[in-house]
């Protein structure tokens, strides 16, 4: 799925912090690096036209919101935490639709990867 046509696109990528998420103790005890990856559809014409930020998305706070919810509640799976973030994200009035892509690149797993990801995408109906 991606940004539905007629709708602009607003990205915030690399968003970044310590989270203790994770099934083993470990993860929950020591923590571990998470990024996130947000997309934001959304009509965003009248601010443009206006140049009125409260017609669009401050994505100042999305990215701190995001980062919240990365050093916040520890959570079992990744994908619980990237649905609870596109969920969030999906409550502004103007977002239409919205891509959270949760990124895990020191997933405890025993062979080399470079980056584990979960990606949930959703629009409002």
């Amino acid at each position: 799925m991606s940004c539905p046509e007629g709708l602009d696109r607003i990205d915030i990528t690399g968003i970044a912090g310590t989270g203790y998420h994770g099934v083993f103790d470990h993860e929950r005890r020591d923590g571990q690096r998470f990024v996130v990856d947000v997309s934001l559809g959304l009509d965003v014409s009248a601010a443009a036209r206006s140049d009125d930020l409260s017609l669009t998305v401050d994505y100042g706070a999305v990215a701190e919101g995001i980062h919240g919810f990365i050093t916040g509640e520890p959570l079992a799976l990744v994908e619980t935490l990237a649905l609870r973030m596109l969920d969030w994200c999906l409550e502004a009035p103007s977002v239409r639709w919205a891509s959270v892509t949760v990124h895990k690149p020191e997933a405890p797993i025993t062979v080399t990867f470079d980056d584990v990801s979960v990606t949930t995408e959703r629009s409002k109906q």
